[in-house]
């Protein structure tokens, strides 16, 4: 296959799993590449998310790593399978790579959860509140860009709108709901959003009040992922110039726990949706 100059996160991902099978079965990539018949340096580019790898040879691997859950190599194939190109392709060349890793993150998950203390979660927002996001941008955008970054953001938010979607928690501090991005208009006109979107059967929206003090992550803003399998979850955090991504098993464990810790401190669903009603109605 072609060698990538700018590998996908999730070929980077599937680079990184195959490297955790052939390092716990105790092979040299040189071992490795002679059980598929390639150069040891094809295994390290396979390995980097570089160059991709046909299902039967991936297999074939997993076979020769000793790995017998057969779950774990299904979804491995599934995440080799290149052959359908998706929405966000579109935007590659317009937007950072990291939009777009972040857009096939939410579409390959079956369920998802995020924690956000100062603002409401991307796939939560209305146009008009997402705007006012992106004009605040560390460096002004163009308007042609200011666009495109907001066409994305709805575009994304499709994925709660199609057949059998994942199941998605949204734990909002209540800072983030009194937060009067763009006016009292538009502030209102999210809230009311947010409290048509938490109708959906799919859709668990929680509140942190201020009343419950002090919670983990000092504020950090939380995205968690859940895979085909376990072992395939990732976490995505943000920063002001890059998306960061994690999945290492200690990681995972550590933000699981963070987001437990979090939700026991929050509102039920009802006294949530009564809080954001309360607010919209203060506005």
């Amino acid at each position: 296959m072609p060698s990538r100059s700018h590998p996908t996160q999730r070929q980077r991902r599937l680079g990184a799993e195959l490297r955790k099978l052939r390092e716990a079965a105790g092979m040299t990539a040189e071992e490795a590449g002679a059980v598929v018949n390639i150069k040891a340096y094809q295994v390290s580019h396979l390995e980097a998310g570089r160059v991709g790898i046909t299902p039967n040879r991936l297999r074939t691997l997993a076979c020769n790593y000793g790995c017998s859950d057969e779950e774990l190599v299904e979804a491995l194939v599934a995440m080799a399978d290149e052959r359908d190109k998706d929405w966000w392709e579109e935007y590659r060349g317009l937007l950072p790579p990291g939009y777009l890793d972040i857009a096939e993150l939410e579409q390959s998950s079956r369920r998802m959860q995020t924690s956000s203390s100062v603002h409401i979660p991307g796939l939560l927002q209305t146009e008009d509140h997402a705007r006012v996001i992106f004009e605040e941008a560390v460096s002004p955008l163009p308007a042609q860009e200011l666009d495109i970054r907001i066409e994305h953001r709805m575009r994304r938010q499709a994925v709660l709108d199609r057949k059998n979607p994942p199941q998605f928690e949204a734990i909002i501090h209540e800072a983030a709901l009194r937060m009067q991005f763009g006016g009292r208009e538009v502030a209102r006109a999210q809230l009311q959003h947010l409290l048509r979107v938490s109708e959906r059967e799919h859709v668990r929206l929680l509140v942190l009040p201020f009343t419950a003090g002090s919670f983990p992550g000092a504020g950090q803003t939380v995205f968690y992922a859940y895979g085909a399998v376990p072992q395939l979850d990732t976490v995505q955090l943000d920063s002001t110039h890059t998306t960061i991504f994690l999945s290492t098993d200690l990681q995972l464990e550590n933000y699981r726990r963070l987001l437990e810790r979090t939700e026991r401190k929050c509102l039920s669903t009802e006294a949530s949706r009564e809080l954001i009603h309360t607010i919209a109605k203060e506005l």
